[in-house]
């Protein structure tokens, strides 16, 4: 090729390039469209309604589970639909990525099924996010349960859609009456519930258990969005998270190393994600110690301060979200006012219609 045509084919390519418009992308994540759908409220849940059961991620090696979960959603008066593909195993994985992604599509355009409860978590749903039918769940909205890994589904929907979710308990989770008081109030009674800890001093002088440590002070308010740190980022950069911009931040995790939970803060903060959020919850961090061989290890409550004081919003952590027996059930996209000094969740409203 002669230095004459060389120029001609990159003045050619130059002005394709200059010739495709620019996406309205925002800046802390490239492939996060500017504007966001409309905030969707999903139906209560009633007595004798149907909730469809699902495995989007890990596979139910145990039938007695699924069986103690139908059994625990009669116990509050709703009947039960499995997923067509629930029993199936590919690996590790509840089946192939297509038939996991079409029982979560089937729930939702299901008109028989009011609500759809992950049976546990694992690992597996962020490969369904490209496979969702997300215009088919924006026009059947419905409750959509769990927590862990399901967190990739929760923030997706919610992204894609504006359908509000919930961080709350998967089916094999304990469902004493903590747990089931907090989801029946959100999802059932539809009440601005406050979400604060039990404050059970028990034979002691003070509360040892459940405690909450305010990092920052202070209250603010903005959309609930979070859910389990490895998960969430595991998609950053992704087209399936919502805009953090003026965000209530709420994050747990288990079984990771103090270091990990640094390196993970870390990315968030290099996203941009941090410096956009109006205030952080840090629940629960369960088995979150600094590791055999970890000499001079930072604690968890250092890096938490390290990464989230600079931030100057409101944080405190040690709420009931995460891999505990006694969990709150949040709703993903819906308004509420953190008090760090007081370590408290305040809904605006309730969330669903």
């Amino acid at each position: 090729m002669t230095v004459r045509s060389r120029r001609q084919v990159l003045a050619s390519l130059s002005m394709a390039a200059a010739a495709v418009p620019l996406l309205g992308f925002s800046s802390a994540h490239s492939l996060t469209p500017d504007k966001e759908p409309k905030v969707l409220l999903p139906p209560r849940l009633k007595r004798n309604d149907t909730v469809g059961l699902i495995c989007p991620a890990g596979a139910a090696f145990s039938k007695e589970t699924v069986q103690i979960t139908i059994e625990t959603l009669e116990a509050l008066g709703l009947k039960v639909k499995l997923g067509r593909h629930v029993f199936d195993r590919f690996g590790y994985l509840a089946g192939t990525d297509q038939a996991r992604a079409e029982d979560v599509n089937a729930m939702f355009a299901d008109k028989g099924v009011q609500g759809i409860l992950a049976i546990h978590g694992g690992w597996g749903c962020a490969r369904l996010l490209p496979l969702l039918d997300y215009k088919t769940i924006q026009r059947n909205p419905k409750p959509l349960i769990g927590y862990s890994d399901i967190t990739s589904l929760l923030v997706a929907i919610t992204a894609k859609t504006g359908l509000v979710t919930f961080h709350g308990p998967v089916g094999a989770a304990t469902w004493n009456k903590f747990s089931a008081d907090f989801f029946t109030k959100v999802l059932f009674d539809g009440e601005a519930v406050l979400f604060e800890n039990p404050k059970e001093i028990g034979d002691n002088l003070t509360i040892v258990k459940d405690r909450i440590t305010t990092i920052t002070p202070g209250t603010a308010r903005g959309r609930l969005v979070g859910g389990n740190l490895t998960v969430l980022s595991s998609i950053i950069g992704s087209d399936y998270l919502p805009h953090w911009k003026d965000a209530i931040l709420f994050l747990e995790d288990i079984n990771e190393n103090v270091y990990k939970i640094d390196r993970m803060l870390t990315q968030l903060k290099l996203a941009g994600v941090l410096d956009e959020v109006k205030g952080v919850v840090f629940g629960k961090c369960s088995d979150c110690d600094p590791g055999s061989g970890s000499y001079g290890s930072l604690t968890l409550e250092e890096v938490l301060e390290q990464h989230l004081q600079p931030l100057k919003v409101p944080v405190y952590s040690g709420a009931m979200i995460g891999h505990i027996t006694h969990k709150f059930t949040i709703p993903v996209g819906a308004m509420a006012e953190i008090n760090a000094a007081n370590g408290t969740i305040q809904l605006l409203n309730g969330v669903v219609v």
